[in-house]
């Protein structure tokens, strides 16, 4: 076994990894930054297998981190995407109706959106006709010109290079093992470190357990399933999304206006029985099954908003029930153009074991020797430069032993 020594240890490659390490090595430029991942490369999780939607910041209550900073990550990932000659789709969003309570529900949305001026413009039937002529609503929709898509991947890797570059150390196909004091164990490594970042995404719990954090928290993984559009026609140019219900963290299945000029529906969000069930038995975990399972049943039991979320999320595995979904948000498409995506994502929810409910903001727990970064999920790509920045001067600047 190899020994390395490092000022900062970064566990995870996804795109709140690779931030902190920009951010990082523009602040401590004198210090060495070594990153660890299980993977045989970058972003091979939720920052590779999202939807490429640059967040607007209209969901989330006043008091979140994600609400303070979606509307500047989408700003600062627009630029970045200009600057750099990235993929970018400018194609904006509406958030359509189906009834007198979604309407009041989108007037909602509208106020928190507005509480970090996040442009937001209501409008009618005639309106969004004109701006999208398939889109369906009741009475009015919310159309937000902020959002638009990106290539995920692509944003990562134009990171990870310049990284290199900036002669930040990688090590890949390295699962982080177990800690002992003020080092761990990787397959190959004894790595000494003066600060740890867990950016794990899906284990991201499971690592501040072993430095005595997370106490009250897990994860229960939800699986993303997409339908893509195979032909070449595109009956929508915009994203349209329905009113979701805003006592789930989720936005409900929806049609996304790819950065290639595609059209994808979706995703799910289907309790998943392990922590990376991307498809059949592939990398199944009985230790990872039985826990879920256990929580899973206590939160169906317990949590009523859990139980209605867990039926309607099941039926989708039916792709006529996915489908009669999208219907509702639209006039016409041949629905028998849309096929199955050979990519599905697993979302890295938290749960509170305190109060049985699943978490809706990212949170951040640390002790002097680690800091842990959990519940990164959605809007977290479009929110990570802002809120990685956030993190390194609120937490690490301040508390830091380095």
């Amino acid at each position: 076994m190899q020994t390395k020594y490092c000022d900062f240890l970064i566990i995870g490659s996804g795109i709140i990894g690779l931030t902190i390490a920009k951010v990082l090595s523009e602040i401590f430029y004198d210090h060495s930054i070594l990153v660890i991942e299980k993977e045989n490369t970058i972003a091979q999780h939720s920052s590779g297998r999202n939807s490429g939607v640059l967040h607007a910041g209209f969901y989330y209550t006043e008091d979140s981190l994600k609400a303070k900073f979606t509307r500047e990550g989408n700003l600062f990932w627009k630029t970045y995407c200009l600057e750099n000659h990235l993929k970018i789709n400018p194609c904006k969003k509406v958030v359509v109706c189906k009834t007198e309570e979604d309407l009041q529900q989108m007037y909602i949305l509208k106020k928190r959106g507005d509480m970090f001026s996040v442009p937001l413009q209501i409008i009618d039937e005639k309106e969004l006709k004109e701006i999208e002529p398939n889109a369906k609503t009741y009475q009015k929709a919310l159309l937000s010109p902020l959002t638009a898509t990106v290539d995920p991947f692509e944003i990562a890797n134009h990171i990870y290079k310049n990284l290199q570059k900036n002669n930040i150390e990688f090590l890949f196909k390295e699962p982080y093992r177990k800690r002992n004091k003020n080092f761990i164990y990787t397959k190959n490594y004894k790595i000494f470190f003066k600060k740890l970042i867990n950016c794990a995404g899906l284990y991201s719990d499971s690592i501040a357990k072993d430095f005595g954090l997370a106490k009250e928290y897990t994860i229960i993984p939800f699986k993303g399933i997409y339908l893509e559009y195979i032909t070449s026609d595109l009956p929508v140019r915009i994203n349209i999304y329905p009113v979701p219900n805003l006592r789930n963290p989720f936005l409900g299945v929806h049609f996304t206006y790819t950065v290639d000029q595609k059209i994808k529906l979706g995703p799910t969000a289907i309790p998943a029985f392990w922590r990376e069930q991307y498809s059949g038995f592939s990398n199944f975990n009985i230790k990872e099954f039985l826990q879920i399972i256990f929580y899973e049943t206590k939160l169906f039991f317990r949590n009523q908003n859990f139980r209605s979320l867990a039926f309607q999320e099941i039926k989708k595995y039916n792709h006529h029930v996915f489908l009669q979904l999208a219907r509702d948000l639209v006039y016409n498409i041949d629905f028998n153009n849309f096929k199955k995506s050979k990519k599905s994502g697993i979302r890295a929810q938290l749960l509170d074991l305190r109060t049985n409910s699943l978490v809706n903001d990212f949170i951040i727990e640390q002790n002097e020797e680690s800091l842990h970064i959990l519940n990164a999920v959605s809007p977290a790509f479009t929110a990570a430069i802002p809120f990685v920045k956030y993190v390194v001067q609120n937490y690490l600047l301040r508390n830091s032993n380095i």
